[in-house]
């Protein structure tokens, strides 16, 4: 299952992990997002060695800002705390996969 992250649990979950990172920074009334998250959670639960995040931009401005999303839902991918890819709008498992394989 894909865990909710704030700005509190941000840095143990986000910015410490061994694993590769990917966000789903989604909101309940976007109509793509509430598409996406079967897909996510799918895809949490066949890549265990992956951690996966959802952030409410409603209720973590911050961290969206901190990633400059203006446009959901967008998938960011961090390694070693770092950003090391993103993507806007819908996307399939295979194309999650290939995202975070960089």
């Amino acid at each position: 299952m894909a865990e909710v992250v704030s700005k509190e649990n941000f840095e143990e979950l986000v910015i410490k992990s061994e694993k590769p990172v990917l966000l789903d920074f989604w909101a309940s009334w976007c109509g793509p997002c509430q598409s996406q998250t079967p897909v996510i959670e799918e895809f949490s639960k066949e890549n265990p060695d992956i951690f996966v995040g959802k952030v409410n931009v409603d209720t973590e401005p911050e961290l969206a800002m901190k990633y400059k999303v203006m446009s959901i839902p967008t998938l960011i991918v961090l390694k070693n705390g770092e950003k090391v890819a993103s993507k806007v709008g819908f996307s399939t498992k295979e194309e999650l996969k290939k995202l975070v394989e960089g």
